[in-house]
Parts: C-alpha cells; structure tokens; sequence
C-alpha cells in the first residue's frame, strides 16, 4: 500500500525536527501518521557492523556524538553506492509516513522521485542561540558537513516552521500541514 502523504522534516541539529514530529504524531495519532526517522536504519546497520551499542546512538547523549563523524562519512560512503539506500530501508511498510531529519538534497529527491504528487517538504529552523540552549555546541567536521549542510540552499520547501520562542505558536505554524495530513487521511 502507498502513503497518500509522505512530509518530510530537515533542519539543522537541536533545531527541534525531532519535537515537531512528535507534535504532529500526538495531534494525529498512530491511526493516521507515523514517524520514520532516517537515522535510525543508518544508526542500526552503523552500530551492527561497528559493534556499538544501538541504543545509546539512537539517543541524545554523548555516546553518540563520541561517533557522529566517523558515522557521517560511513553513511556518505553507502550512500554514494545507492543515495536512497537509508531511505527505503527507513521507509519499508510505511502506509502514512511522516519523516523526520532528512539531510541530503539525495534524501528529498529519493522520495520526490518514489511519490511525486504525496511528498511534501518543510524545514525547522531555530537560531544558533536557541540551538546552544538546547545542547548544541558546533562540531567541526559535523556542523560543516553536508549532513548538516545539505539542505541550506536552493531546496524548495512547502512550509517553513520557525521554532522559537518569540515566533507564532507551534499550533499555528501546523495547522496547515495537520489539515492536509487529515485530509489525506479522510478526516
């Protein structure tokens, strides 16, 4: 079965892709949208064939900032050999995705290619401050990599959610994407 809608989410680290994500899967519900995180086949087939612990590279601590580099160009190498191999595997079975934290211009175009009338695309944006406050220190090799980089400039985005305090309130900014995800939902 086809998604009638795929949304996919980008954004730069601690820009808050994650939350929003889960925002939309509360407002929703299981029944009408799940959220496909990219990273995590990339984190699953890295840790299988380093022998690191899944668990902890899937989290938000140290451990897997300890792996971040070597993982970003581990994951830029399997890339060069298929660009949308993270995606399919994040994506097989998924009926109503909404995927979270694509970085790549190849990640964008896989699915625009796959689902051209479903996919639709937004970006989270939050200043560095806000970013520091969240955790975020810059990592050269990181923060400077096309992981983080890619998706910068020259990408048509459908929606622009600005997360930060002094902007419109997260409700506002989704209204419009809840709307579509419902309708495509036959709510």
């Amino acid at each position: 079965m086809e998604p009638k809608l795929i949304v996919i989410f980008s954004g730069k680290r601690k820009s808050g892709k994650d939350y929003v994500t889960d925002v939309i899967l509360e407002r929703l519900g299981g029944d009408v949208c799940g959220v496909v995180r990219l990273s995590a086949p990339l984190k699953q087939q890295y840790a299988q064939e380093h022998g690191l612990d899944l668990d902890q590279l899937l989290g938000p601590g140290l451990y897997k900032e300890r792996y971040r580099a070597d993982m970003i160009r581990w994951g830029e190498a399997r890339r060069l050999q298929d660009p949308g191999f993270f995606c399919h595997l994040a994506t097989r079975g998924a009926w109503q995705p909404v995927v979270s934290d694509a970085r790549r211009l190849s990640d964008l175009e896989w699915f625009r290619a796959r689902f051209p009338q479903q996919t639709r695309c937004v970006r989270v944006e939050s200043s560095d401050e806000t970013r520091k406050r969240r955790g975020w220190i810059f990592t050269s090799g990181v923060d400077d990599a096309e992981s983080e980089c890619g998706l910068d400039s020259g990408v048509h985005f459908d929606w622009t959610i600005t997360n930060e305090t002094d902007a419109p309130s997260l409700e506002e900014q989704l209204l419009p994407i809840l709307a579509l995800a419902a309708q495509a939902a036959d709510r």
